[in-house]
């Protein structure tokens, strides 16, 4: 049996799991006369896989047969790394088989109607093509297999992961979040908590070993395979030294159904549970205990749960949450817990210490609201503005499709819009906790959804215009905040911070006009260098960076002249962080 690359591939991870029919076999193609099926195994790998690829080696065949697949829109074969390959396979009459070029593996293998074999190959190309139209292949020789069946199951592809974690993250996507610097992230993703009761996301379906993960369908029309889980979302926050902001399943899903009251007890112990499995005692509780096993003795850093997600769509929130806020802040009076409603609306008992915002909406729309926290009450609330982006120019089209209206990428206007609502965000810091662009990541050759702060093909990245904006501000944030003059022209939007322990005056500026502003400065310090940097984002209102114009717009530093009173003229559609040391 032949397992290789092949030229003619972010891994492959295929569960095929939700379809017993010819949809699960998108992306898999037969070899050499071969004939593939999935078919609902009568010895099933798992019960959380119930299904296989069946395999019919032809009659009368001499070459190698067999079946391909073609990645996730390409396989990227990079001859400085080395491969982790693997499947299952079952043999339903007793047969000889064979394994072997970009890189293969080869060796004779055997089995029977009732074990499953689970091969492990290290694969290392032996050259880098350019394109990423590679195939992972797995053949047998037709001879001696003739006429035989053998069934697959549970396949994975996986290049070297980032900082090596097994069902880890693809090494230069993962990079580029980890070079924003994030505080923080979002776990299981928004939405992506359940389209409905029976999808919904269930974190004990999501750890352990990868063939007891059942996966599920996800709430943008693919099938999650959940080799992401919630240990390795855990991991990954560790690994980029940020927090978790961790959703549980709260009764309510996307498509409008909302458990009875009278139900939700076992999905709040799903959530204790959950919990549990976090930041739990592996002495006292049998998911923490769980957590241990896998490897994690020790609790993970956990501070803020959200109960639910987007809940001002449902009435019953009232109950819901207070059932699930009640039972969950008197098990871990240590948690603060996030109401997903529109804040105060409805009126919620037990009180919400937390709410989370959602905005997607134009360019003027965040620069018109970037006071909006200004005037908020200082009452013992505090916000999260969980997701936000500019998605149009045009309010009509924000819900529209891309390419009708809406972005498919954010451009410069859109993104000092952004940044000029991220100013009021910095200046409300005192009761506005954490912030965060969404959607996050998208692949560029499928998506239902944008535009996104990163873009993705088979083999490179593409950090957008909005992603050096939440980069910018989140490599220069001080330790307070500093009053200055409000901004008298609409287009202009900064905010002052110093970072105390170096002595630095940081100034952020969006300009969301079409042409360039003048500033002055005063500075109410002594010893003020006479030298400063200026890091500025800028280009015409559509400037992008997509594929074809990768990096069409990216920050550029240069050396300005500062001192206590200084001017600085800022380029129009831009975002700029201004550094001058001042004792």
């Amino acid at each position: 049996m032949y397992v290789s690359f092949d030229a003619r591939s972010w891994p492959i991870h295929q569960f095929l799991t939700h379809y017993n029919t010819i949809d699960a076999l998108y992306g898999w193609a037969a070899i050499n006369g071969a004939s593939i099926n999935v078919i609902a195994d009568p010895i099933p790998l798992s019960d959380a896989l119930p299904n296989s690829l069946e395999l019919t080696i032809p009659s009368g065949s001499s070459i190698q047969v067999g079946f391909s697949n073609e990645g996730y829109w390409g396989i990227n074969v990079n001859a400085s790394w080395t491969y982790n390959a693997s499947f299952y396979y079952q043999i339903p009459k007793r047969i000889r088989l064979f394994w072997q070029i970009y890189a293969s593996a080869s060796v004779p293998v055997s089995g029977s109607t009732t074990t499953w074999t689970q091969v492990v190959v290290h694969l290392t190309p032996s050259s880098s093509p350019v394109s990423t139209i590679n195939i992972f292949t797995v053949t047998v020789d037709g001879v001696s297999a003739i006429g035989g069946k053998i069934n697959f199951a549970m396949f994975s592809l996986f290049p070297p992961t980032f900082k090596g974690r097994a069902n880890g993250l693809r090494m230069d996507i993962a990079q580029t979040l980890y070079d924003m610097k994030p505080s923080f992230f979002r776990l299981p993703g928004g939405n992506n908590l359940g389209q409905s009761f029976s999808t919904r996301w269930q974190w004990n379906a999501t750890v352990g070993n990868l063939i007891d993960r059942p996966g599920r369908m996800g709430d943008w029309g693919y099938v999650n395979t959940d080799g992401l889980g919630l240990l390795e979302y855990m991991y990954l926050c560790e690994d980029m030294e940020m927090e978790p902001i961790m959703a549980v399943w709260a009764g309510y899903s996307l498509d409008g159904a909302s458990l009875p009251e009278n139900d939700l007890a076992p999905y709040i112990q799903q959530a204790i549970d959950q919990i549990n499995f976090v930041v739990g005692d592996s002495a006292t509780s049998k998911p923490a205990a769980l957590r241990a096993s896998l490897g994690h003795p020790e609790p993970f850093n956990l501070q803020y749960v959200e109960i639910g997600n987007e809940d001002f769509a449902s009435e019953s929130y009232i109950y819901r949450w207070r059932d699930f806020a009640g039972n969950l802040t008197a098990i871990f009076p240590q948690l603060k817990f996030i109401a997903t409603s529109y804040p105060f609306n409805p009126i919620l008992d037990p009180v919400p210490k937390q709410y989370d915002n959602h905005v997607y909406q134009t360019p003027g729309w965040f620069a018109e609201n970037a006071f909006y926290y200004d005037s908020v009450k200082r009452d013992g609330t505090y916000y999260f503005e969980g997701e936000y982006a500019v998605v149009s120019t045009n309010a009509s089209d924000i819900f529209g499709k891309p390419n009708n209206g809406r972005l498919v990428y954010p451009n410069m206007q859109g993104s000092s819009g952004e940044a000029a609502f991220m100013t009021g965000l910095e200046r409300n810091s005192d009761i506005v906790f954490a912030a965060s662009y969404a959607p996050l990541l998208m692949n560029t050759a499928n998506y239902q959804w944008s535009p996104n702060l990163i873009a993705f093909d088979a083999s490179n990245v593409y950090p957008s215009t909005s992603f050096y904006t939440q980069q910018l501000f989140s490599l220069n944030r001080g330790t307070e905040y500093l009053p200055s003059t409000w901004p008298q022209n609409g287009a202009l939007h900064w905010s002052v911070t110093r970072d105390a322990p170096t002595n630095t005056i940081i100034i952020k500026i969006a300009n969301t006009d079409m042409t360039d502003e003048e500033m002055s400065f005063e500075l109410p310090f002594n010893g003020v260098h006479d030298t400063g940097t200026a890091t500025v984002l800028s280009g015409s209102a559509t400037s992008n960076n997509s594929p074809e114009t990768p990096n069409a717009v990216k920050p550029v530093i240069s050396q300005i002249k500062t001192g206590k009173i200084f001017s600085y003229t800022a380029p129009a559609y831009s975002v700029n962080v201004l550094r001058v040391e001042a004792k």
